[in-house]
């Protein structure tokens, strides 16, 4: 991965005024999905998003255009199914990309009572939450390209719906930032936003590394990561603790099924965007390898090779990884290898009766 060219930004006060007004063009849209309504929501993302715009969504939901497709595939339906749903950030970060592009990320949960089936995950009557990563691309004020990841199999574990086997590492409602700053206003600090940018991509290549040129020791983690790292991953893999927590519960089954893994870079595009000590990337697809030797996530081995879509936070503290936030559609590569995670979730829920709960959220 090449090293990140400074004049990637040509002006910081031209940068900073777009990156903050960027972040700003987000803020009516935020603020209406906190007390969600759909007249409300659906206005507001009219007025941020280019009636043309190219929404990448995960499965099953697919790729749309403009937002009211958004609105009525997306959001009208999970609202239906958690009419108290509210909108929770806690990262809004902004910045250019090395192809300069200007990119907006977010990262934070979905709360709601789910009363009704949504996908066909049967509800709970309880409060449920659905992490998400969601970018933003904007030209002249407006987004023109979105690239979103919903973490859906988290709601079917908390419905005790999931059908594939169980995670590694700890499923849990995913925190925000420790140091409760991940919301970043501005202005735009290119010097440390390109720093913050340059220690991922660097940490980047040295996981490369391994196994290809070494064992773990290649990948000079130490360097990279603090010793007390949080892995934040999507349900399905879950959360490590510190490098060895990182290891066990992630890294290594996934280089066990996927050693190939990190050899395609020709084939995908990344985009590194950083804000303060932040950094993130948005790619679609950004990872390719073949599913071989002992499988992954309790699939057998098929020999296929597969792409993934990844969209991660990074937060830097005295000049290393303290958190990583990261968001894989787990359930398009199932679908890659032939497994159709909703066909099982139905299967293995039939017995469960199916409709909206008979009792109206807020009532005494």
């Amino acid at each position: 991965m090449a090293t990140l060219e400074a004049s990637r930004t040509a002006d910081c006060d031209l940068a900073t005024d777009i990156h903050t007004a960027n972040k700003a063009a987000l803020k009516a849209l935020r603020d209406a999905m906190v007390d969600f309504d759909e007249v409300s929501v659906r206005s507001a993302l009219r007025a941020v998003i280019a009636p043309d715009a190219i929404i990448h969504m995960p499965h099953p939901f697919g790729d749309l255009t403009g937002p009211d497709a958004l609105n009525d595939t997306c959001y009208a339906p999970l609202f239906e199914a958690m009419p108290d749903l509210e909108r929770r950030d806690w990262i809004v970060m902004g910045g250019r990309t090395e192809h300069d592009n200007d990119w907006v990320g977010c990262g934070g949960h979905y709360f709601g009572t789910f009363v009704a089936p949504w996908l066909d995950i049967p509800p709970t009557g309880h409060l449920t939450h659905m992490r998400y990563h969601e970018f933003y691309r904007f030209e002249a004020g407006k987004v023109v390209e979105i690239q979103t990841l919903w973490d859906i199999p988290e709601v079917m574990m908390q419905a005790n719906a999931w059908p594939m086997a169980p995670s590694l590492g700890l499923e849990f409602c995913i925190p925000g930032p420790a140091t409760l700053d991940g919301i970043l206003p501005g202005p735009w600090d290119e010097a440390q936003s390109n720093a913050s940018c340059q220690h991922v991509v660097d940490m980047l290549t040295h996981m490369k590394k391994h196994p290809v040129e070494g064992g773990p020791e290649a990948m000079e983690m130490p360097r990279f990561w603090h010793e007390r790292m949080n892995w934040y991953g999507p349900a399905g893999i879950g959360t490590g603790r510190g490098i060895a927590g990182f290891r066990n519960w992630h890294q290594i089954p996934f280089l066990n099924g996927m050693p190939d893994r990190g050899q395609y870079v020709d084939e995908i595009t990344y985009d590194f965007f950083g804000d303060a000590q932040y950094c993130a990337v948005t790619g679609w697809p950004n990872m390719i390898q073949t599913v071989t030797h002992d499988g992954w996530l309790g699939i057998a081995p098929s020999g296929k090779r597969i792409t993934m879509r990844s969209l991660d936070f990074w937060r830097i503290e005295k000049g290393k990884i303290r958190e990583n936030w990261v968001m894989v559609d787990i359930l398009d590569a199932f679908r890659q290898l032939g497994v159709d995670v909703f066909a099982r979730m139905r299967e293995f829920n039939k017995v469960r009766v199916p409709g909206r709960l008979s009792f109206p959220v807020g009532d005494v």
